[in-house]
């Protein structure tokens, strides 16, 4: 069956404000894909309703704060974050920066002078006994469970994350709880009013972009609430990274690596690693998890230079032995990776600042694997055992059942997090318990974003044999203008129109690839796996999903839920929502369904949108 579209249609394809992502667009059934309509749509020259493009104008030509500054004592939470986005770099200066790039140790010598503009030195960071992460994969999970263990030993935590999924308060955590808002808001006015008292008559840059101010506000904040140490999570890279002005970490760590950003890191993973091991500091000692054998020499190589002692973490099993096993809060076999390197990097923080009862070693001497010293093998202590089982990291493995439906949220979006998404998730289907009568659905709701290899992701999903693929952008709403921290500029509205329409494209052309019985053998269920009610109506060889594009996150939910999800209760849908055949027929189907399998992924942001509007206590 070909797919049906709901399109967004822009009144142009221009933007005189460079980006817009966030604000009013309209869903209009229109039409599927390869017809006449598609191609007009693909020139995004279509005319908006006359409401809608007099709400996106009225959103887009509001003042911000910067036209009318105001007070911190008057400023609510909502001011701050709108300002805040007011760094965030247009899309098409963006794509001039990567063109044009300069030496990188220039913008971190930048972001030191930033530091000293808001009133610290790099040696004032040296008291928040820094514990400093980077890695493509893995490495926001790994803060998680290094934070939640330590906090178990009653020490006061720090936590520095990115990106958040529903409020940007999220990414800066004392005691592993997003500072309230009325905090947010009194440390945003006080830096933001500091950088811009200090600014240099002859610089025509007085603010440093989104990413640096956020983490000069964490250095800030962990300061003054005075925490006894803090997870900071590298942004991106490493070497160049603004967190990287830290310069006395007390341990560093080095997730999973793989292929991610490539136009900021390189094409390689060996190139990656490189980036990744900028973080070592001389005498610091750093573990990281078994890596590719290349990628791995790099590290070893990054190490050696500045006589970095780097060790290489054994699996979790060997922690394990003669003792129970570990209870992960975070679900996922990768999630065992994780977990061992934020063990390490406990252990070696607790022992750095002479703290007792680290758990006994179970190998007295040290051994060497791929010539790479291995970090000891020790017995978890309670502590340890009750911090990794307490752990909690939204959006990734993230299970939500609600009557008929049950969501997966994962926000994986490189080749191997997804190839660990689609294990994890049909691990998970295996588990769960099948309805005793009626048919089930498998849904995929995805979204790619930034220079990743969507097609490539889509062809790991595809296994997972879905009866219905989504995309929408990663907009909550149709119009979120009363929404800062769901605003986000660095990408143009151009660009996610396409990015959708592109992605349907791909998984067509996957579903007919996979029909024809040269080309492809029909993926093989997991042992004991359910098939999906709609696959038992096809041959296998023959299965096709039907796929739909919807304009919002919001619209999307509401198509996939008809209303069976007791938490999610969406004002009226908008006129139309059913209008074209694959989304009315697929109504019925999902209506009558006893059960809804959603698997959510591709994009944290897309995540954190989903689960903005499925937990709406978290935008309290």
């Amino acid at each position: 069956m070909r797919a049906g579209t709901y399109l967004l249609n822009p009144r142009r394809s221009r933007l005189d404000r460079g980006a817009l992502t966030h604000e009013s667009l309209c869903a209009q059934p229109r039409w599927g894909v390869g017809s006449p309509g598609m191609k007009r749509a693909r020139s995004l020259a279509t005319l908006w309703p006359a409401a809608e493009k007099v709400r996106w104008r009225a959103a887009m030509e509001r003042p911000g704060p910067s036209a009318s500054p105001l007070s911190a004592k008057t400023a609510s939470f909502q001011d701050a974050v709108r300002t805040l986005n007011t760094l965030q770099t247009n899309a098409g200066y963006l794509e001039q920066v990567k063109r044009q790039r300069g030496d990188p140790q220039t913008q971190l010598e930048a972001m030191k002078l930033y530091l000293a503009r808001s009133g610290l030195q790099v040696e004032d960071l040296d008291q928040l006994n820094i514990i400093h992460v980077t890695g493509t994969k893995g490495k926001g999970s790994t803060c998680a469970f290094t934070e939640r263990v330590l906090r178990s030993y009653g020490l006061k935590t720090g936590f520095f994350s990115s990106p958040h999924l529903v409020q940007v308060r999220e990414r800066i955590r004392i005691n592993g709880q997003p500072i309230s808002p009325e905090l947010f808001t009194k440390h945003f006015w006080h830096l933001y009013h500091r950088l811009e008292e200090t600014k240099d008559g002859s610089s025509c840059v007085s603010m440093p972009a989104y990413f640096r101010f956020l983490t000069l506000m964490a250095f800030h904040i962990f300061l003054q609430e005075k925490v006894d140490l803090a997870v900071v999570e590298v942004g991106i890279g490493g070497a160049y990274d603004c967190t990287n002005i830290i310069r006395k970490p007390v341990v560093c760590g080095v997730s999973s690596l793989g292929i991610d950003h490539t136009s900021l890191l390189g094409d390689t993973v060996e190139e990656i690693a490189w980036q990744k091991g900028g973080i070592f500091k001389h005498g610091v000692p750093a573990f990281t998890v078994l890596q590719p054998d290349g990628p791995l020499a790099v590290l070893r190589d990054r190490a050696q230079q500045i006589s970095c002692p780097l060790y290489l973490c054994p699996p979790l099993e060997a922690l394990e032995e003669g003792g129970p096993p570990l209870t992960l809060g975070l679900d996922g076999e990768h999630q065992r990776f994780n977990a061992a390197l934020a063990l390490q990097l406990a252990r070696c923080w607790l022992q750095q600042k002479g703290h007792q009862g680290l758990g006994e070693l179970k190998v007295s001497r040290p051994s060497v694997l791929r010539q790479m010293p291995l970090a000891p093998v020790f017995q978890p202590t309670p502590h340890m055992r009750h911090g990794l089982r307490d752990t909690e990291w939204l959006g990734r493995t993230q299970v939500l059942r609600r009557g008929p439906l049950t969501w997966y949220l994962d926000g994986a979006h490189t080749t191997s997090s997804v190839q660990a998404c689609v294990r994890w998730f049909r691990q998970a289907l295996h588990r769960g318990q099948r309805p005793s009568r009626g048919p089930e659905v498998r849904i995929l709701l995805f979204n790619s974003t930034g220079d990743r290899d969507s097609a490539a992701l889509l062809k790991l999903l595809q296994p997972c044999q879905f009866d219905y693929a989504v995309f929408c952008p990663n907009l909550t709403e149709v119009s979120s203008a009363g929404n800062a921290d769901q605003q986000n500029f660095m990408v143009t509205l151009d660009q996610v129109l396409l990015r959708c329409l592109a992605h349907q494209q791909y998984w067509s052309h996957l579903a007919e690839a996979q029909a024809s019985p040269d080309l492809w053998s029909p993926p093989s269920p997991e042992p004991g796996e359910p098939t999906s009610s709609l696959l038992a109506s096809h041959p296998p060889c023959t299965h096709s999903t039907s796929s739909l594009v919807f304009s919002c996150i919001s619209h999307a939910l509401q198509w996939i839920s008809q209303g069976r999800d007791p938490v999610l209760q969406p004002p009226s849908p908008p006129q139309g929502l059913l209008a074209h055949p694959v989304a009315g027929s697929g109504a019925s189907v999902l209506r009558e369904a006893a059960a809804i399998h959603v698997l959510v992924t591709g994009s944290l942001h897309l995540v954190g949108g989903v689960l903005k509007l499925l937990e709406p206590a978290l935008s309290q």
